[in-house]
C-alpha cells in the first residue's frame, strides 16, 4: 500500500467526518452567465453593512488561468439567500486581472481589493521562467460603498515584490486586519511568489504582505523557508498568526503551516500539518468567531478533503489549530477553492467551486453558495 494512502486512511481513522445534509445552497456564479465561458478563484468577504461580497474571475474563454480575464463581485444583502447583479470590479482589454484578496477596515467600512496582473498572451510557465513579455503585476483598490463601486486600480508591484520574483500571487481568498497587539489594526495579505535560485531550478515560497495605514502603503512581511504556495491567514487569540499554505515541497498531499508572534514579519517555526489532507488544491483557514466579534480558539479550516478535487469540507479545530479531530463534508462531489466567512447569527458561509460527475469543465461548472450553521460545526454538548 501507497504509503500516502495509509496515511490517508489512519487519519480517516481518528478524526470523525459528518456528512452535512440538506444545506441552503444557492449556484452564484456558473459557466456561460453574462457571456463568460467559466467562473473561477472564489474570495468572500462580509462588509459592514452586513452585505456579502462574493469574488471571482470571469473567465472569457474557457478554464484557463491565462488568457482574458475579468475581476467580478456579486452582492447579497440577505446572508446569500439571493444574489445581486454581476459588477465587472476590473477588466483590461484582454489581460488577465484576477487572485481577488480583499479585507475590511470596520472603523469606516472602507473594503481594500488586492489582486494580480498579467497580459492575457502570457502564460504562468513562461512568466515562472523569466520568458514572458511582461511579469506579474499587484495591484490595489478599494470601496467606500459596501462594494457597490470600486477605485481605479493602483499598481504597488514595486513594493510588495522583489525584482527576483517572477511569478506571483495574492490570496486568493480573504485577508484579515489584526485584532489584537502586537500591531493591532494591521492589514495582513496572504500571497505567494517564485522565482529561479542558481541552478535554474523554480522555487515557490508564501510570503506575507501588511499595511499599517489602512491599506495606503504596503510592505513584504515574513517569507516561507520551505514551499509554499496559495496560502490563508487567520490571527490566535493571542495576537499571534499562523499561516496554512498548499504545499509545494513534499511528494505528500497535505498542509504546510507556519507561525509568527510578530504581525507577521517573521516566522518562527513552520511545520507539516498531516492532519489536513490536500489534492494540491488551495484552502482556507477562519477564526471562527463569538457573537461580539471576538476571536476564539475555534479554527475551521475549508479544501477538498480526498486524494482529489471533491469532497468539500470544513475542518474544525477548538485548540487554535493543534489538533484536528472532526470534518464536516459540505459538498460530496467535485470540489475546488473555497473561501468562508463569519455570520451574524453563529453560522459559517462557504463559497466554493463545485460542479458534476466527470472531466475539469464540470468540476469548474459553477461557484456555489452554502450555510453551516453552528450547530452543524460544534459537538452540542460544547460551546462554541
Amino acid at each position: 500500500m501507497r504509503p500516502l494512502l495509509l496515511l490517508f486512511i489512519c487519519l480517516m481513522g481518528i478524526s470523525i467526518d459528518v456528512r452535512a445534509q440538506d444545506l441552503p445552497t444557492s449556484v452564484v456564479y456558473q459557466r456561460g452567465n453574462y457571456g463568460y465561458a467559466c467562473f473561477r478563484i472564489p474570495a468572500l468577504l462580509r462588509a459592514a453593512d452586513n452585505s456579502l461580497l462574493a469574488f471571482a474571475e470571469a473567465r472569457v474563454n474557457g478554464t484557463s488561468d491565462h488568457g482574458n480575464i475579468d475581476l467580478v463581485v456579486r452582492r447579497s444583502a440577505d446572508n446569500g439567500n439571493t444574489w445581486g447583479d454581476m459588477t465587472v470590479v476590473w477588466s483590461d482589454s484582454g489581460n488577465t486581472c484576477g487572485n481577488a484578496t480583499p479585507v475590511l477596515i470596520p472603523q469606516t467600512g472602507r473594503i481594500i481589493l488586492l489582486a494580480c496582473w498579467n497580459r492575457g498572451d502570457d502564460i504562468e510557465a513562461d512568466i515562472e521562467s523569466g520568458q514572458s513579455q511582461d511579469t506579474r503585476r499587484v495591484f490595489s483598490m478599494y470601496s467606500d460603498d459596501h462594494g457597490q463601486t470600486w477605485s481605479v486600480p493602483q499598481e504597488i508591484t514595486e513594493s510588495v515584490k522583489q525584482p527576483d520574483w517572477t511569478w506571483y500571487a495574492t490570496g486568493p481568498c480573504h485577508a484579515i486586519r489584526k485584532l489584537k497587539s502586537p500591531h493591532k489594526g494591521r492589514l495582513i495579505i496572504p500571497a505567494n511568489h517564485k522565482y529561479r535560485d542558481e541552478s535554474g531550478r523554480i522555487i515557490s515560497r508564501s510570503h506575507l504582505l501588511y499595511s499599517d495605514d489602512d491599506g495606503l502603503t504596503w510592505k513584504i512581511g515574513a517569507i516561507s523557508q520551505v514551499g509554499g504556495n496559495e496560502s490563508s491567514i487567520v490571527e490566535l487569540p493571542n495576537g499571534n498568526l499562523m499561516l496554512n499554505m498548499r504545499h509545494t515541497d513534499s511528494e505528500d498531499l497535505y498542509r504546510l503551516c507556519a507561525l509568527s508572534r510578530d504581525g507577521g514579519e517573521t516566522w518562527i517555526y513552520t511545520w507539516e500539518e498531516t492532519q489536513l489532507i490536500e489534492p494540491r488544491c488551495q484552502g482556507v483557514l477562519l477564526n471562527y468567531k463569538d457573537r461580539k466579534g471576538r476571536l476564539t480558539r475555534n479554527i475551521l479550516f475549508s479544501n477538498p478533503r480526498s486524494l482529489r478535487r471533491e469532497n468539500l469540507s470544513i475542518g474544525i479545530s477548538q485548540d487554535n489549530g493543534y489538533s484536528w479531530p472532526r470534518f464536516i463534508t459540505v459538498w460530496k462531489g467535485r470540489a475546488a477553492y473555497s473561501d468562508m466567512v463569519n455570520l451574524p447569527d453563529g453560522a459559517i458561509g462557504v463559497l466554493f467551486e463545485n460542479g458534476i460527475a466527470g472531466g475539469k469543465e464540470n468540476l469548474y461548472h459553477r461557484i456555489s453558495f452554502t450555510i453551516v450553521p453552528a450547530s452543524r460545526l460544534f459537538d452540542i454538548t460544547r460551546k462554541p
